[in-house]
């Protein structure tokens, strides 16, 4: 746990994002980004496929599309931990179309008592020269900032809530009574491994996550949809629209998370693939780990190392979230990785499942 040293706390959250500094992508946007149509008016694309996909359920009954087995180039250009370009092999498997929602794991907390890590409050023996207040149950909280100094410190932006958990993801006073359609956030990897567990599934591993975000596009566009910010003026997936982390213009529709689906399916028939909130994956995270991974359904390296935080145990996190804006973090982008320290959650990341054939 981290949750004592404030600080570390939060760099260990919001690590998935690539810092100002680091400066990811060579390529640059189109200039014109100004929305004006609400999301009641998206149209979504004709889903060719629908009459001919494989379905099947798990023990949270969510739809899940099977996932034929192939061939693809993992990894991008743009981003230093995601190169070299490799082709990766991966065999078929069942995935979640949509991350898991608020009422998916109210099911499950209730069908089993489930503690979160967030809903544990620490042990004062453990950290005796920890302030009183941090060792109170609670987690990371995205505040925003009406003066940023410097894009580098995160600490402008994000806060330490007690109270914070997925029962009350902003903290006290906010609630998921009304949000049992919006994915479920605020866990950390041990929380979305015991669902997954439950449910009869497993996280995906990084290398099947990409392949299904990728869904047989071209692997050289710069977004998981094309090569487009927008797609015929309208957006394709939950990020951050206007000046991070001062003001959100909601130009997408939604200020923060989104219902699960409130965008257009990848041609796989899966939503959210980029954006919306964080996906924890099963792999460790380390930056070199393209240069050696296995060509057949690799799983990861045997253990962590950030050189960032190099005393950080940090699971792959994929897709980005709401807050992803091409000032900050650009790692909702294709191929791009993510990572998160395993018990830090935050109001920024969930996670969905897939289940062996």
């Amino acid at each position: 746990m981290i949750k004592y040293i404030y600080g570390t706390l939060i760099m260990g959250l919001v690590a998935g994002c690539n810092s100002p500094g680091e400066k990811a992508v060579s390529r640059t946007l189109p200039t014109d980004s100004v929305m004006t149509c609400a999301m009641g008016s998206m149209l979504r694309p004709v889903d060719t496929l629908a009459g001919t996909r494989t379905f099947t359920r798990g023990r949270d009954s969510v739809k899940m599309i099977l996932i034929e087995g192939g061939s693809f180039k993992m990894g991008s250009k743009d981003f230093a931990d995601a190169l070299p370009i490799h082709e990766v092999e991966v065999s078929s498997f069942y995935m979640d179309e949509h991350e898991v929602t608020n009422g998916q794991f109210e099911a499950f907390v209730k069908a089993t008592g489930y503690t979160t890590v967030a809903e544990r409050p620490l042990d004062p023996k453990e950290f005796p020269d920890a302030d009183p207040e941090m060792l109170q149950a609670g987690s990371a909280v995205f505040v925003g900032s009406e003066k940023v100094g410097d894009l580098n410190n995160a600490l402008q932006w994000w806060a330490y809530v007690a109270g914070a958990s997925w029962r009350q993801p902003e903290g006290p006073g906010s609630s998921i009574r009304d949000r049992k359609n919006y994915p479920v956030t605020q866990l950390a990897f041990q929380d979305a491994e015991a669902y997954a567990k439950w449910a009869g599934k497993r996280l995906p591993t990084e290398a099947e996550w990409e392949y299904a975000a990728k869904a047989g596009r071209p692997t050289d566009e710069m977004y998981y949809w094309g090569k487009e910010q927008q797609e015929n003026g309208k957006w394709s997936a939950n990020i951050y629209q206007g000046t991070f982390p001062i003001h959100n213009t909601a130009e997408d529709g939604f200020e923060y998370s989104a219902p699960v689906k409130s965008y257009p399916a990848n041609a796989y028939g899966l939503y959210d693939m980029a954006g919306n909130v964080w996906e924890w994956c099963s792999d460790f995270y380390r930056t070199d780990y393209y240069a050696t991974s296995n060509r057949v359904n690799p799983k990861g390296p045997q253990s962590s190392h950030d050189p960032q935080e190099p005393g950080l145990v940090k699971r792959v996190q994929r897709g980005g979230s709401f807050l992803c804006n091409d000032a900050y973090c650009q790692r909702y982008k294709a191929g791009a990785r993510g990572k998160g320290e395993v018990n830090s959650p935050t109001n920024n990341v969930g996670f969905r499942c897939v289940k062996d054939i």
